[in-house]
């Protein structure tokens, strides 16, 4: 049991690190599925959720 994983609250899969090439102090991770996204900016110090509903 890892308590450092993050899950989906949907799915309740391990969500991946999304690779972005314009800005590498924003971290996104998204879920294998696309229901679920989460951004960490370190600059605001905050966290911005996204659930996709399809």
């Amino acid at each position: 049991m890892n308590l450092f994983k993050e899950k989906c609250p949907r799915c309740d899969a391990t969500l991946k690190v999304k690779k972005q090439l314009e800005s590498k102090t924003i971290i996104v991770k998204v879920c294998p599925s696309a229901h679920y996204e989460k951004e960490f900016h370190p600059a605001l110090e905050t966290y911005i959720e996204t659930y996709r509903i399809s």
